[in-house]
């Protein structure tokens, strides 16, 4: 078992030795790839070119490369090599051809790896002069020749071309040096002919020189056709013709003639025949051409002629009166041929026919009466079997203006610009919009197109003034009012006046208050009440009243602050008061409440004053108490401070008070402490005791 993995790590480590040996002897790099054109790159006809491919490749091994060599011609591949050798890659044009021009590319491909060399124009000067070939130079007329046309030497694809003198008569593509063509000539004569070839190379053909000319001559044949009009002079409408066509052919085979009659403008031929044809019709004019042909093999030859037709009587022309007229309305339409052959026809031969929604016969006259629609209407005159007819007339009656609307296109504000419109639903442009005030015009505008509209600028400066307004439209004869449109000016608001009710120094808690808000301005008018501080407002509503009210049925100290109020009408121009400062003072039953304790504290206080200057007196000599009143001017809203003051102690309160003084007194008989019935008999007596208090 080791001897077997011994054995296959010595393989694996010269399996591994080996790739690395043979990745190192193959490492390459393509320096460069260079292309020459020998001897020159612009050389003559028939010149040995060589195009050589010269590489430069950098290995760092000793083993052999496969390249391979790609020589392009205007990117299409023309040789290919796979070698091993370093040497150069020639690739040989011998006897150089134009076909040869381009530009060429040599590309070396190794193991995947390419490099191109940069791209070289060869060019090739000179081709061979063509040579003209016929089968036969005397032709009879209708006979056919074969031209043979060759590029000596040439290679490629050609294009080759037989010409009469100037006139082309054919070509022939091939990408052989040699074509030919099948010729015939139409006319008699002599004829000169020559070729010349071109060779096709990317990006333009290169064109040679022209080749021997070759003459042929062409006699003619004792044939022709014949074309035969009667009559053929002063032709009028409706005159029948005559028209054959024969062929004289001088005792001649005519087994292989054919004859044909026709028409200029007539698609199909009149009649044919083996040897002759014949063709009968009317004359219409103002001109006919005829044409008499004849065929035998590849012979043709042909005759025309012209004849000239006077005119019958002329296209009739189709008027309406009156030129302009509304719908459904009477109107005449006329129809009338200005000119006639008098010589040759009665104008009372002529018929008129009308052609619209109904035909309408006229004897002579082509005077038609019908309504006005919108429609188009033609007419027809006829006589000897000649019918001709009018251009159309397109009838567009006018559409009466319908009754206008009037409407008011923005708000109405006092001394502002606003707009009335005025427009009809129907009626033919251009309508004519007159605007009124009070039976007095005020502007006027003419509307010519559907997009167009009649809008009028008015400015009330009168908040008093009661506009009645009215819009006229008018197209042609038509006249149409609109219904009136009052208008009163929305006058934009003053500034508010914010009234408080009771007056401002008279509010107190418990009372009903009242802000009115009034301005002057057209109502309905929208009123807010705002209290500063807050965002939302206090109260919104809408009245048909210049002024409003928000009130408060029972106000307290929280609703004292800054109030304002806010108005908006139709104008929407929002005006605002100033604010008012409301002060909401304490209710009088508080304030007499509150006097009626301070003096019950005061009497107390007293009382006790009293009693401790009587005991003072008896003996023991005590400090009298000593009595203080904060603040010494109090007002109705005041808070009061009564201070007691005996030796050391000090009290604040009523309570306190009779405290004191029942320690000092002991209780009454009654057990009611700090009750007047301990006091002595005598203390009312006592004016000295008496402190006046007044709230």
């Amino acid at each position: 078992m080791g001897l077997l993995l011994l054995l296959a790590s010595t393989l694996l480590c010269g399996c591994i030795q080996s790739g690395i040996v043979a990745n190192e002897d193959t490492s390459f790099k393509i320096s460069s790839v260079t292309l020459t054109i020998e001897p020159a790159e612009e050389v003559p006809r028939n010149t040995n070119v060589t195009l050589r491919c010269q590489t430069k490749v950098l290995t760092s091994g000793n083993l052999a490369l496969t390249r391979k060599y790609t020589i392009f011609k205007e990117n299409r591949i023309v040789h290919t090599k796979m070698t091993e050798s370093s040497d150069d890659v020639l690739y040989l044009l011998p006897e150089a051809r134009v076909s040869n021009n381009g530009k060429y590319v040599c590309q070396l491909t190794i193991e995947g790896e390419t490099l191109s060399s940069q791209p070289k124009k060869l060019k090739v000067m000179g081709l061979s002069k063509p040579t003209l070939h016929l089968n036969r130079t005397y032709l009879t007329e209708g006979d056919m020749v074969t031209a043979t046309c060759l590029a000596p030497g040439e290679t490629g694809v050609f294009g080759f071309y037989f010409y009469d003198d100037s006139v082309e008569l054919g070509d022939v593509q091939t990408d052989s040096n040699r074509a030919q063509s099948t010729l015939h000539f139409t006319t008699l004569g002599l004829h000169r002919l020559h070729c010349f070839y071109t060779v096709d190379n990317m990006p333009v053909d290169v064109k040679s020189e022209e080749s021997n000319e070759v003459i042929v001559t062409v006699r003619g044949l004792s044939i022709k056709p014949v074309l035969e009009i009667s009559p053929e002079n002063n032709v009028y409408e409706g005159d029948p013709l005559n028209i054959s066509c024969r062929v004289e052919t001088s005792g001649l085979n005519s087994e292989n003639i054919e004859v044909y009659l026709s028409q200029d403008g007539n698609s199909r031929w009149l009649s044919m025949g083996k040897t002759n044809t014949k063709h009968r019709m009317t004359a219409t004019g103002p001109q006919l051409t005829f044409e008499c042909m004849m065929t035998m093999e590849h012979l043709k030859k042909s005759e025309r002629r012209n004849v000239t037709v006077i005119e019958l009587f002329s296209a009739p022309v189709l008027t309406m009166s009156p030129a302009e007229v509304f719908e459904d309305e009477p109107m005449t339409l006329t129809c009338r041929s200005e000119k006639v052959a008098s010589e040759k026809l009665n104008r009372a031969e002529l018929s008129y026919y009308l052609s619209s929604n109904q035909s309408f016969a006229s004897n002579g006259s082509g005077v038609f009466k019908v309504k006005a629609l919108k429609t188009d209407h033609t007419c027809i005159a006829q006589a000897r079997g000649i019918r001709k007819t009018s251009k159309a007339l397109k009838v567009h009656p006018k559409v009466a203006v319908s009754v206008p609307k009037i409407s008011l296109q923005n708000k109405p504000i006092l001394e502002q610009p606003f707009h009335v419109l005025c427009q009809s639903a129907v009626g033919s442009f251009p309508i004519t919009y007159i605007l009124y005030s009070n039976a007095t015009k005020l502007k006027e505008t003419v509307v010519h197109l559907p997009n167009q509209t009649a809008l009028f600028t008015v400015v009330i400066y009168n908040a008093k003034e009661l506009g009645s307004y009215k819009c006229e439209a008018r197209n042609g004869g038509k006249r149409m009012q609109s219904e009136e449109l009052v208008i009163s000016a929305i006058v934009p608001l003053s500034r508010p006046t914010l009234t408080v009710l009771p007056d401002l120094s008279d509010i107190s808690e418990g009372d009903q208050l009242n802000l009115i808000c009034a301005v002057n301005g057209t109502p309905p008018v929208t009123f807010r009440w705002y209290r500063e501080g807050d965002k939302h407002p206090l109260r919104i509503t809408t009245s048909a009243e210049t002024f409003k009210d928000y009130e408060v049925a029972v106000v307290s100290k929280q609703h004292s602050g800054l109030y304002y109020c806010e108005a908006e009408n139709r104008a929407s121009i929002m005006v605002r008061s100033n604010p008012v400062d409301i002060d909401v003072r304490m209710a009088l039953w508080k304030k007499a409440m509150i006097g009626g304790i301070v003096f019950l504290f005061i009497l107390l206080v007293v009382t006790a004053g009293c009693v401790l200057h009587y005991k003072s007196k008896r003996g023991k000599r005590e400090r009298a108490p000593e009595l203080s009143v904060k603040p010494s001017s109090p007002k109705s809203d005041d808070s009061l401070t009564v201070t007691l003051t005996h030796g050391t102690e000090v009290y604040k309160s009523a309570s306190d008070a009779a405290a004191f003084f029942g320690d000092k007194e002991g209780r009454a008989t009654n057990g009611a402490r700090g009750s007047l019935a301990s006091l002595p008999a005598d203390f009312s007596n006592r004016s000295s005791c008496s402190i006046p208090a007044t709230v």
